[in-house]
């Protein structure tokens, strides 16, 4: 089903927002757009959403609003500034060299100035976990949830209706096939009479092989079926989990029964209902396209 969550946060300093999108799709299809330093947390956000959303196309962005940033401070390491003197006195001395040993060389060197950013060495950048995204994401879901609900209950209405006018039309058939049956029954006895001419036939036998042929026509059987997929369809409806699947199948063993009773009708008031019917069918089978 259709949806959209959007979420945003406080991450690393910075302000990351995430947005999701989804529309009609009968497996699970994630498509991710995360910045560079997000990367490493795709695979934890596509299982997280796995669990959330569990079917439809899934194209989830997340951005910057404002760029992390962190807090900037140097460290002053006095035993190795006193090393670095010490050295450049031993070594001037030594060699007669000229010069002074002056702040700008001390500082020049490695290790005697450090900047360090929030509480990390400069040069070594903080990376984002899923622990720090996940509450972000988790709200844009809910919010995607509470839209495909919204859907979800217009939808199941709209199938409802449907699943009455496909009862109203078994009811129709129902209390047309006994009539059925017993013009069947007499079509029968009135061919084999037309048939046989004046030649004896044994009555009780006759009356075996019509009683067989007339079986193969009944839709008791179909019938029973057919009410009981609704009956199973509307409690489907009725659950609070994803029933997309089920009503698909549901839908098609529907079709299955409908068709059995119009190839067995040879009846054109049953024949129309049956047409009515599979349209009905056709009409609830492509809502179920849009539901999870």
């Amino acid at each position: 089903m259709t949806g959209f969550g959007a979420a945003e946060d406080r991450v690393l300093n910075g302000r990351l927002r995430v947005e999701i999108r989804t529309v009609n799709h009968r497996y699970f299809n994630p498509q991710l757009k995360l910045p560079g330093d997000l990367a490493g947390i795709e695979t934890e956000m596509r299982e997280r959403l796995r669990q959330l959303l569990e079917r439809g196309h899934v194209a989830v962005t997340a951005r910057w609003v404002e760029g992390p940033t962190t807090e900037r401070s140097v460290t002053v390491d006095l035993a190795r500034a006193k090393q670095v003197v010490a050295a450049a006195q031993q070594l001037k001395k030594k060699l007669k060299l000229k010069g002074t040993v002056d702040l700008a060389f001390v500082a020049r060197h490695p290790e005697v100035l450090t900047a360090v950013n929030g509480g990390s060495v400069a040069g070594e950048e903080q990376q984002v976990v899923w622990s720090d995204v996940q509450p972000i994401v988790e709200r844009a879901a809910r919010d995607v949830l509470t839209m495909r609900e919204r859907e979800g209950a217009a939808l199941a209405t709209e199938l409802i209706g449907r699943l009455h006018a496909l009862e109203a039309g078994g009811r129709v058939i129902e209390e047309q096939a006994p009539a059925r049956l017993k013009a069947e029954h007499e079509r029968l006895k009135q061919a084999v009479a037309e048939l046989t001419g004046a030649t004896h036939v044994d009555e009780q036998r006759l009356a075996l092989e019509i009683a067989l042929l007339a079986d193969r026509v009944d839709i008791t059987e179909e019938l029973v079926r057919f009410r009981a997929h609704i009956a199973a369809a509307r409690a489907a409806l009725g659950s609070d989990h994803a029933v997309g699947k089920q009503l698909g199948f549901l839908a098609q063993e529907l079709l299955r029964e409908v068709n059995t009773m119009g190839s067995k009708a040879n009846d054109a008031r049953i024949t129309q209902t049956v047409i009515a019917m599979k349209g009905e069918l056709e009409k609830f089978r492509e809502q179920l396209e849009n539901l999870e």
